[in-house]
């Protein structure tokens, strides 16, 4: 056998490359691939929000299991005034049957009045049946899963209720809130997802307005006491102050409740006096108090003289002919900011 001194500089080579990459001994076969390491991607933390103004947000429905299927959005208004060291009321507004929440900042102007007062005010989106383009009035309108089974958003069973709790858990990591001082208001099928949160919702939410909406929920029944200011138009062709039928504006009929009915039954559900108290107003009001009912919570009852299916000292976005008469009477943001602002948790 040939020395090692004696092989080529080539065959030695070789040698040593067979030898140093061999495997192991008893393993046979190529190199095992390397598992690779899975990759994490890392849940984003929301994005802490100071500056004043209106920006949209969206709740992606991969990160948000009770959406469903599909994102939804909505639009947060800080007002100038708002200071991260102090916690911030909040106000939902939502808006009607086919309205959006652009439409309903331009009809109600509650960013002017959160900026008066102070506090956040937020604008979600209904749900349209064609998610893929914009809402339309007629054709595709947004509405809300209210409790009446109507609409897409009934019949599809589209959880408005967990939207509302996504909203205030992602304000909670944007934004220093007052948790003391959460409230909703709504118009028309908002107003009746108002009505629905108060009493899914008891717990996280102080007070409720409703203009011209209704309490659609079967059996309904607060845990939590919810103090309610409810606001109708004694014109209003969609939502009749008697109750009755009502043809809507997207074609079919419905049939609606008086609505000194919906205002004794959740002054019921607060334990209040049966019988109401008249409240000085102004001439062209009706204005009675329910109350006091659990832990001070009450109800005040308004109706508009004259008034259509509009928001009070708003603007009107349909024509007159098919919602009836607006009415500078009465700022309905002034006085439900008032109620809401004397009626915190207790």
């Amino acid at each position: 056998m040939m020395s090692s001194a004696l092989m080529p500089r080539q065959t030695l080579f070789f040698l040593w490359a067979a030898f140093a990459l061999a495997p192991a001994a008893g393993v046979a076969g190529p190199f095992p691939t390397p598992t690779p390491r899975p990759t994490v991607t890392p849940t984003p933390t929301p994005l802490k929000l100071k500056t004043p103004g209106d920006r949209t947000l969206i709740l992606a429905a991969d990160e948000h299991p009770t959406l469903g299927d599909h994102d939804r959005r909505y639009i947060l208004h800080v007002p100038a005034a708002y200071d991260e060291s102090r916690p911030a009321p909040v106000v939902i507004v939502l808006h009607g049957e086919g309205g959006t929440a652009k439409g309903a900042m331009y009809e109600t102007g509650w960013t002017h009045q959160a900026d008066r007062s102070g506090f956040l005010a937020v604008f979600p989106e209904g749900t349209a049946p064609d998610s893929s383009n914009p809402p339309r009035f007629l054709g595709d309108p947004q509405t809300w899963n209210d409790g009446s089974g109507r609409f897409f958003s009934g019949e599809n069973r589209v959880d408005d209720i967990a939207f509302l709790k996504e909203i205030l858990d992602d304000l909670k990591d944007r934004l220093t809130v007052d948790e003391r001082r959460v409230f909703v208001v709504g118009f028309s099928n908002g107003g009746s997802l108002a009505f629905r949160a108060g009493i899914e919702m008891g717990a996280r939410i102080a007070a409720i307005a409703s203009v011209a909406g209704c309490l659609w929920v079967k059996s309904p029944k607060l845990y939590s006491p919810v103090s309610l200011l409810y606001v109708i138009g004694s014109e209003d062709p969609l939502a009749p102050v008697e109750g009755g039928r009502v043809r809507l504006p997207f074609g079919g009929v419905e049939v609606r409740p008086p609505a000194s009915d919906v205002v004794a039954k959740w002054a019921e559900m607060l334990r209040c006096p049966a019988k109401p108290q008249r409240l000085r107003a102004p001439e062209g009001f009706g204005a009675r108090r329910y109350g006091p009912g659990r832990s001070g919570s009450e109800v005040v009852f308004y109706v508009i003289d004259g008034m259509g299916h509009t928001w009070p000292g708003g603007r009107r976005l349909l024509p007159e002919r098919v919602v009836g008469k607006t009415t500078d009477k009465i700022k309905a943001n002034e006085v439900i900011w008032q109620f809401f602002r004397d009626h915190p948790k207790k």
